[in-house]
């Protein structure tokens, strides 16, 4: 499928498959894609200790404590921050079936013994079921991203399909092997939604998993030339967007070449991309600033290398604001002039472009 627009063109790009490539010169800042989640699932195991509820079930937007909810109306276990939440999830992410079931599954004595991560998967499926019910079409893109089923995922296959498959219309061809594959493109392609920032902690912890099928096909770099925004807490109230995700440029881009996001914070080290890379994505990254800290001594860090153009990048990108550590990009321009006011996709910190000398 070509996610290809007047800004981005999808191509081939040498040892990393399909990928985006800038369509026309693009200017720092400049937000090159805004995008709806096709799948969008809590992170929450279906069994928590908590009888809170912290955020809202459809917007996932933190509810003050005190906050009256509005509960689903067929059961006790999804809360709404608004009737129009309300309305617009029953209408679709919690749908008579989910609602259906959500509350089948956390009857089920057989997942309540499953691990967290095991009763996450059985939500995705959940989520992707009704997504097949509502629309096939964004089911078949769904499917039509990267990721191969390996033996673990095959394994949760099994169990999943067993436990949910009696609540399935009759020829729904959800087997084992196609819920094998859901998993491993949820395993490949899905984005986090994190709680707030705070500067004096926690770090800040998963409450929503989303699929975005476009901002999935943007490869890794670790000097990347865009970086991810979104504003799940901070857009305004009554805004359904709140979850769409935002790519925007860090620094100009040429025609031509290819737009390249982090897959997380660039603040990290050698050997814990390295590791995170294989981990969870399957391959080594060799940019060139891999290429450079692969070969440094034990201990040696960016600060006895500031005259490396990576490092200058870090020094310049890198929020410095406590707890965070986030990218920072431009706001985007306005009328065509540039911004020079940065802000930070990890706590939102705005500051004034330091500008380096070349």
């Amino acid at each position: 499928m070509d996610f290809s627009n007047s800004l981005l063109r999808m191509e081939q790009i040498a040892g990393k498959g399909r990928g985006f490539v800038a369509a026309q010169s693009l200017q720092a800042g400049q937000i090159i894609l805004k995008e709806p989640p096709l799948v969008l699932y809590s992170s929450s195991p279906l069994f928590s200790s908590s009888s809170s509820f912290s955020y809202c079930d459809h917007c996932f937007r933190i509810l003050p404590s005190n906050t009256h909810t509005l509960p689903c109306p067929s059961c006790s276990h999804h809360h709404f921050c608004t009737q129009n939440c309300l309305s617009i999830a029953l209408k679709s992410s919690h749908s008579s079936w989910v609602c259906k079931a959500l509350s089948f599954l956390q009857d089920s004595n057989s997942l309540f013994q499953q691990s967290h991560v095991r009763q996450v998967q059985a939500r995705f499926i959940v989520a992707a079921y009704n997504l097949f019910l509502q629309s096939p079409s964004d089911l078949q893109t769904l499917l039509s991203l990267h990721g191969t089923p390996d033996s673990t995922i095959v394994d949760a296959a099994k169990f999943l399909h067993s436990l949910i498959s009696p609540l399935f219309l009759p020829l729904s061809d959800f087997s084992v092997e196609f819920i094998s594959q859901l998993l491993a493109k949820d395993r490949l392609n899905s984005f986090c939604l994190m709680d707030p920032y705070s500067p004096d902690g926690p770090q800040r912890s998963i409450k929503a998993y989303a699929i975005y099928p476009k901002a999935t096909f943007f490869n890794h770099d670790c000097i990347p030339n865009a970086c991810r925004f979104d504003y799940v807490d901070t857009s305004d109230p009554g805004d359904e967007h709140n979850t769409d995700i935002v790519i925007r440029l860090i620094e100009d881009v040429p025609k031509g070449k290819e737009v390249c996001i982090s897959y997380f914070r660039i603040s990290r080290d050698y050997p814990t991309r390295k590791e995170i890379l294989m981990e969870d994505y399957g391959f080594t990254c060799d940019c060139d600033r891999c290429k450079i800290e692969a070969n440094w001594n034990d201990g040696q860090s960016q600060g006895e290398n500031s005259d490396l153009p990576h490092v200058r990048f870090l020094n310049k990108y890198v929020c410095e604001k406590k707890n965070c550590a986030g990218t920072m990009a431009p706001l985007p321009p306005k009328d065509d002039v540039p911004s020079h006011v940065l802000e930070c996709n990890f706590c939102g910190n705005l500051e004034k472009l330091t500008l380096l000398s070349p």
